[in-house]
């Protein structure tokens, strides 16, 4: 049998084709797609970013009903309602009618989760990304274990996916006063911070010096031990060096960032996602260092997926906005052109597979 799936190549361009569908190893299920979610990496594989990468479906965040269990599975079965994290770049991604997913990177949906309501868009790529550079990597004081003093955090990028999850963790663990960067999605991380607790947020548009006095103000005499850059570019990095105290000062980052880039003392750490996924055997995108540290990895990441997939069922934690793109699958061209030109902010883009010309309702 048959299915719709989107491959992508540089351009970013798609085409929608007929494939087979996939079978599932052992720990694997196959998953029939309600809506796959997009992230700002997608245009990137496309357009190159990967050598020797092409032609691939890099659906990687998507929910939908089990249709196939392989033979060592054990928490799921047929019919159940789940949201995926893909392991990327490797066949079977969600930009399909049906995807493989690892029993360790699914967690399951309640019924009254909706696959087309906002609540069931968790959007597991940035969620993972945030909760490595909160957790794994500065460390920060998990949920179950909050914070119990004042803990200054900067967040640059706080509008993103990943600065959002970022800070509704925060929340989660009490850590306050939360430092927010943001620009265009300025309304939106207000309804996220709590200013009772000294929570603020910053306009990035007002400028670099800006930016930076506007940090030290609201910090006072405080030090300022950890940030996380969601951004990682050039003048975001120069911008929490010029603030995040030299002796305990902690930054993790989302994107390789050049040595010459940090300031000299300061500890940076890369919250690559594909880190998540060492146990997985994924070893397109893991650095030889990060493969002892594999189990740990990924045993943090399927607890994470749980603890997340209970938030969202018991209404404690809220997803990410969300814009459904029209024409399912054939709108994921354009969809892909508008995250490459920056045009997509504080929501996250989603495809539903059953609004594709040719798919059985």
């Amino acid at each position: 049998m048959t299915m719709k799936e989107a491959v992508t190549y540089p351009g970013p361009k798609v085409d929608v084709i007929d494939s087979p569908i996939p079978n599932p190893g052992a720990y694997q299920m196959i998953i029939k797609v309600a809506c796959v979610g997009l992230n700002p990496k997608d245009w990137k594989v496309a357009d190159g970013a990967v050598p020797g990468v092409t032609r691939t479906n890099e659906g990687d965040d998507f929910s939908g009903i089990v249709h196939q269990v392989g033979q060592h599975v054990t928490e799921f079965k047929v019919g159940d309602r789940v949201g995926v994290f893909h392991k990327t770049l490797s066949p079977g991604g969600g930009w399909a009618e049906y995807a493989i997913a690892y029993e360790s990177m699914t967690f399951h949906l309640a019924d009254h989760v909706s696959f087309e309501g906002s609540p069931w868009i968790i959007a597991s790529y940035n969620f993972i990304t945030s909760c490595l550079g909160m957790y794994f990597r500065l460390p920060l004081p998990y949920p179950w274990d909050p914070c119990d003093k004042p803990q200054p955090f900067l967040i640059y990028g706080a509008a993103s996916a990943v600065g959002a999850y970022a800070l509704k963790l925060a929340v989660l663990s009490n850590i306050h006063p939360i430092i927010a960067v943001a620009g265009r999605g300025l309304d939106f991380v207000e309804t996220l911070i709590d200013r009772s607790r000294g929570d603020t947020i910053i306009d990035y548009r007002q400028g670099d010096d800006a930016v930076v006095e506007a940090i030290k103000a609201a910090l006072g005499d405080q030090k300022l031990e950890f940030a996380f850059d969601a951004v990682s570019e050039k003048s975001t990095i120069r911008n929490v060096c010029k603030i995040i105290d030299r002796d305990v000062g902690k930054m993790a980052v989302v994107l390789p960032v050049p040595t010459d880039e940090i300031s000299e003392g300061i500890p940076r750490y890369n919250t690559a996602v594909e880190m998540s996924q060492c146990g997985l055997g994924n070893e397109a995108l893991v650095k030889s260092t990060f493969k002892s540290k594999g189990l740990g990895i990924l045993q943090f990441t399927t607890v994470m997926l749980k603890f997340i997939g209970r938030g969202l069922n018991e209404g404690w934690f809220s997803a990410h906005p969300h814009e459904v793109v029209p024409g399912g699958l054939y709108g994921l061209e354009s969809a892909l052109q508008r995250l490459k030109s920056g045009s997509v902010s504080a929501r996250k883009l989603v495809i539903r597979i059953s609004d594709t010309a040719g798919v059985e309702q």
